[in-house]
């Protein structure tokens, strides 16, 4: 089952604008209305501005809000679009602007694992939802017309770690990796956006490869269905053994909004058997998550939500267990209901104006 789908009818609306002050905050005001040929063709850029902000932003909801933000600029500045840039170029400025202006004012997201490990009897804590990195839709960012190069690539590029070592560049310099490596964009158009240099650009190029490549080394590896069914089936059994025998030695597990992670099959195992043993008889409903395997949990049957699961993997096996336990805000983001059945999911996605 994947993830949410876009919903029909997402052009930018002067009518709803006027009404909806969280969606389009005012009309535009470039002295007359914006031609729904227009609109559409803004709406058409809406997959790859969501990806843009969530890599610049590392969350799913700030990047909606980003780019309802840069939707709301686009139709007030129409007037002053001339065309010199094309209107991709255009829209990504303001959408970079709009996450820097955001990233002055709040601390990194980050993942706990940014600290020392800690043991399956330490205190649990929790700490606000805000300081971590979260999963993103893919069905936000990936058109139904998308090609599987295109599919591929993205996938690629909203990796939790990926995302999460991005949080480490200087804003700046993610703006001129995103732009120039993942969008795109010429040096020369990146630093137009940035109202920079093209050497500067070059120079922020070069400081933000060697990075990454400490803080995110490992190769991307895609999706695997036959890992997610075993790990599924065995977490519905609640078979600890075949789960276990199912991770790395050096296998990660972690549950934001809580700071404790846990590494390595033995300490996994000991929470497993510990306070993991509440989640027995949880059922796991798959979606299109961060590029990786993932699963939203629903324990007592099918009646209580629990967690957002992004599984990493390293080969044939689960490096990483992420379990995000802010449901009441990341399952509507994805369509989830708080309740499951077997029956249709609800269609989610990010909000249309």
């Amino acid at each position: 089952m994947g993830g949410p789908s876009r919903p029909a009818g997402c052009a930018v609306s002067l009518a709803l604008a006027a009404r909806s002050p969280k969606a389009l905050r005012g009309r535009p005001r470039h002295g007359g209305p914006v031609n729904a040929h227009t609109e559409l063709d803004l709406e058409a850029h809406r997959p790859a501005l969501l990806g843009h902000c969530y890599r610049m932003l590392g969350s799913a909801a700030d990047a909606d809000d980003a780019v309802q933000d840069t939707m709301v600029r686009a139709i007030r500045g129409l007037s002053g679009f001339t065309g010199r840039a094309a209107l991709r170029t255009w829209l990504l400025r303001i959408a970079t602007n709009v996450c820097l202006d955001e990233l002055s004012r709040r601390k990194r997201r980050a993942r706990p694992m940014e600290a020392p490990p800690g043991a399956p009897g330490d205190p649990i804590t929790f700490t606000p939802a805000e300081d971590w990195v979260e999963p993103v839709p893919e069905a936000w960012l990936l058109p139904p017309s998308a090609d599987p190069h295109a599919v591929l690539a993205t996938r690629q590029s909203i990796r939790l770690a990926f995302v999460a070592a991005l949080q480490h560049l200087p804003p700046r310099q993610r703006a001129a990796l995103l732009l120039t490596q993942v969008l795109g964009l010429s040096a020369a158009e990146t630093a137009e956006i940035l109202s920079s240099t093209v050497s500067s650009v070059n120079s922020a190029l070069q400081r933000a490869r060697a990075r990454l490549t400490e803080l995110d080394p490992a190769a991307p590896e895609p999706p695997s269905t036959d890992l997610a069914e075993r790990y599924a089936a065995a977490f519905e059994r609640y078979d600890v053994d075949a789960l276990v025998a199912l991770m790395t030695d050096d296998v990660t597990f972690c549950m934001p909004p809580i700071p404790l992670w846990l590494r390595g099959r033995a300490h996994v195992t000991t929470f497993l058997r510990g306070p993991g043993a509440e989640c027995e008889g949880s059922v796991l409903v798959p979606v299109a998550a961060s590029g990786a395997v993932a699963f939203a949990q629903y324990r007592h049957g099918g009646r209580t939500p629990w967690g957002l699961v992004v599984l990493e993997r390293r080969g044939d096996r689960v490096s990483g267990i992420n379990t995000f336990l802010d449901v009441a805000r990341l399952f509507p983001l994805f369509g989830l209901p708080q309740v499951f059945s077997s029956g249709p999911m609800s269609s989610g996605g990010p909000r249309s104006p």
